[in-house]
């Protein structure tokens, strides 16, 4: 597991196989799951300092990781 909070493995743990599948079998799925996965990693940097950002761009990020959260939910029901 990633030290990087938020992973979908753990917001999803009952779902881990399913995802894997699904990124297998579906393209717009593992583009979704690969764009949440690339904009968290950019808000644990910005939140950890390693590449410091403003708020307004922070604030940015976060809508964009719900956006993308709230897309990839409905598969994993």
């Amino acid at each position: 597991m990633s030290n990087t909070p938020n992973e979908l493995a753990e917001q999803f743990p009952d779902a881990v196989e399913k995802m894997h599948a699904l990124k297998l079998s579906d393209s717009h799925f593992a583009k979704l799951f690969d764009d949440y996965h690339e904009i968290n990693r950019r808000i644990h940097r910005a939140e950890t300092n390693v590449e410091p950002t403003d708020d307004f761009n922070m604030d940015t990020m976060r809508k964009q990781r719900l956006a993308l959260l709230d897309q990839i939910s409905p598969y994993l029901r």
